[in-house]
């Protein structure tokens, strides 16, 4: 060990790394990319991931893979990414559970996000379809909540991932219009759905990837769309806030690839400028499209995080309004 860094160890150790980071992005990637997906096999967010995880690897010239990791409100998935080296080998799908919705909704956090993720790519957003069992004499917004209203017994709905935004879109519906609904927690998105088409479940804000197989088959009847705005791939469907006259009503989820603070700048500044070329491509928009989710020009990381702390604060009212603000 030298004079000065026994004398002023801090100061070596941050030289130290200021001095590898051009090396170590010089040098990325060195080995597999691990993409960790908070949700299951089968749901549009794990489609897109291997989308265009295999379009970032060739271009990164390494293999790309995708780990599935769903359950526990995402924080398993979330704290293995944290737990990985910061040098942008592993790097995780975020939603607004992790970065926006479970700052509010629990009193204590296993992790910090500001402190612990770096967003690098915020690519696309992902909204939700109404749906209901077609067994259900439901067939449109207005007979959904007359008939919650009327019925003896309460409806019941179900969410994969407890605590997210499905979970809570109905949640701030029960209060406006003022029915009772049980909910319904799954592990994951694919069979919460499925359980509304077997009739075990009454409805749900849906995943719209996950959703669209069933609703075509005859097997889900879709009422309406999360957004502000109708969906190209649902160009039918009205938009919630049209159809129930809740004009506020906008919520919908989103995609954003993030990294371990603590990765170097310039390997987060490459992973944001790849997956910008990757989903300027006509065809993966066009895939993104069909899928019922809408894809995004990904922004510099700094419009993103201004971006999420915005959405942090936006989810901290509404939990505060439906009286779920550190409820867990």
């Amino acid at each position: 060990m030298s004079w000065f860094s026994w004398r002023y160890p801090l100061l070596a150790a941050a030289l130290a790394v200021f001095a590898l980071s051009p090396l170590q992005a010089q040098d990325y990637p060195s080995r597999t990319i691990t993409i960790v997906v908070p949700l299951a096999a089968g749901t549009g967010m794990d489609a897109i991931a291997r989308l265009y995880g295999e379009r970032l690897g060739e271009r990164l010239g390494r293999a790309v893979i995708v780990e599935n990791k769903p359950g526990a409100g995402m924080f398993v998935a979330t704290q293995s990414a944290i737990a990985a080296p910061p040098d942008g080998h592993t790097l995780l799908v975020a939603t607004p559970t992790q970065l926006a919705v479970n700052q509010a909704l629990y009193k204590q956090l296993p992790y910090n996000p500001e402190k612990d993720l770096v967003p690098v790519s915020h690519y696309l957003l992902s909204p939700f379809i109404l749906v209901v069992n077609p067994s259900l004499p439901i067939a449109s917004v207005a007979e959904l909540i007359r008939h919650a209203k009327e019925r003896p017994t309460p409806l019941s709905y179900s969410s994969p991932a407890g605590g997210g935004v499905p979970h809570f879109a109905i949640e701030v519906i029960k209060q406006h219009f003022g029915f009772d609904a049980t909910h319904v927690p799954y592990r994951n998105s694919p069979q919460s759905i499925q359980d509304i088409a077997a009739g075990h479940i009454h409805f749900a804000f849906a995943e719209a990837g996950a959703s669209r197989a069933l609703i075509q088959g005859g097997k889900l009847r879709p009422l309406a769309v999360s957004t502000r705005h109708r969906l190209p791939a649902y160009p039918d469907l009205p938009p919630f806030a049209e159809a129930s006259g809740m004009s506020e009503f906008d919520l919908v989820a989103w995609h954003v690839l993030v990294a371990r603070a603590g990765t170097p700048q310039p390997i987060v500044d490459r992973l944001n400028a790849e997956m910008k070329r990757i989903m300027a491509a006509a065809d993966m928009q066009q895939r993104i499209s069909n899928m019922g989710l809408l894809p995004l020009d990904p922004p510099p990381v700094a419009e993103t995080e201004r971006f999420i702390k915005s959405e942090a604060a936006k989810w901290s009212q509404i939990l505060g309004r439906i009286g779920l603000a550190g409820s867990m």
